[in-house]
Parts: C-alpha cells; structure tokens; sequence
C-alpha cells in the first residue's frame, strides 16, 4: 500500500503552490511596508505595526470569518472582485491566497523590518555621500546586507502557510484539488478513522517543520557576526 493516495498527492501539491505563491507575494508586497515600519517616524508607526501582528493572536477561524464576510458577495471586497468581473474569492485558490496573505503577514513582514533596523543608517549614509539616490541605495545597499532578513521571511511565511487550517477551512472549505490542502486532508482522515493516512501525512509535516526548523537556524547562525 503506498505511503500516500491520490488524494493525499493532490493536496500537497495544492499546498506547495500556495504556499510559493504566498511567499513570493509577501515578499513583494511585505518589503515596502517592512521598510516603511523600520524608518518612519510617524505616529501611525504604532498603530500599523500591531495591526501586521495581529494575525498572531487573533484565532485563525476569526481571521476565516471575517474574510470570508468581507471576500464575499455582499462585502466590499467581494462587490469590488465582481465589479472587476473575477467574480468571489471564497472556495477558490485565489482566496486561499488571500487568507494566507493576511494570516501570515506578520512572519514575512516583521523579520524584514527587523532586518532593515538592524542595518543602521550609515551604510545608506556612505552612499548618499557618493552620489547613489534613493532607489539605489535600496538596491545596491540595503537589499544586499539584509539577506538574512528576505531569507528568514521567506521560510517562515512559507511554513506558516503550510500549516495554516482554520483560515483556509472557513474561507476555503474542503473542495478535492482546489481548496482541501494537507492540513485539511489530515482533519479529513480523521474525520473518516483513517488513522493510517493521517499518520503518514502527519509525519510528513512533522519532518517538514523540523527541517524548516533546523534551516533557519543554521541560516541565522551563518548570518550571525563573528565575534572577535
């Protein structure tokens, strides 16, 4: 009997493209923001900093909820998706996405402003001196010495979403090949006494997280300075 079933390879492979897709676009969008976190000195600083962590304590099945609301038919979101003729979100791939972009924000987000923080101002102020201008400091400058940052977004943000299951589940429900990913898979043998393919795809993320686990730290501790 093979380790995994159909069912089981289709929704890992639905997992790893949303969670590269996640990933890439966090990536993409989390950057301007983190970079705006880490040199604004506005008093919205604060207020848009909790609001990015705030998928960190709030239940993910209130994150669901209210996406769901939103996303929906009568939310604004959802007017505005049907207005643009892509009709709703919810029980697609494209709002799985969506989920997973809110729910997973604060791990591409924060290890990038942590990052730029950490870079200090001179750096960018030597190529000031030199003639660069803005975009290219940012560029030449600051993406290069905040690689461990863009590293450690991007394996937590893709983690995160592989593990993510309330978000989805609400906002997803449980449909073969478009929304039922691993996490969602694993609830449904269990939910049918499947206990032996729920043990074999358990076991699958356990080993996952472990190595994502033991990735980052390794990447962290080649980032780390030597002390003298």
């Amino acid at each position: 009997m093979p380790l995994f079933s159909g069912a089981d390879l289709t929704a890992i492979g639905l997992t790893l493209r949303l969670a590269a897709t996640t990933m890439a676009l966090l990536l993409v969008l989390g950057t301007p923001l983190a970079w705006w976190l880490a040199h604004t000195p506005s008093r919205w600083r604060g207020a848009v900093a909790a609001l990015v962590a705030l998928p960190l304590v709030l239940p993910p099945t209130v994150i669901g909820f209210y996406l769901l609301i939103t996303l929906g038919p009568q939310g604004p979101g959802g007017q505005f998706t049907q207005w643009l003729g892509l009709g709703t979100l919810p029980f697609t791939f494209w709002g799985l996405v969506a989920g997973s972009l809110i729910y997973s924000l604060p791990f591409a987000v924060q290890p990038l402003q942590h990052a730029f923080e950490a870079m200090g101002p001179r750096p960018l102020e030597a190529a000031a001196t030199l003639g660069a201008g803005p975009l290219d400091r940012f560029f030449t400058v600051a993406l290069p010495l905040a690689w461990p940052g863009f590293v450690t977004a991007a394996i937590l943000s893709f983690a995160h979403t592989v593990g993510e299951f309330g978000v989805v589940l609400m906002l997803g429900g449980n449909i073969p090949g478009v929304t039922r990913v691993v996490s969602v898979q694993i609830y449904d043998h269990v939910e049918a006494l499947e206990y032996a393919q729920a043990h074999g795809l358990a076991a699958a993320m356990v080993v996952f997280s472990f190595v994502v686990l033991l990735g980052l730290n390794l990447t962290r501790r080649r980032a780390a300075p030597v002390m003298p």
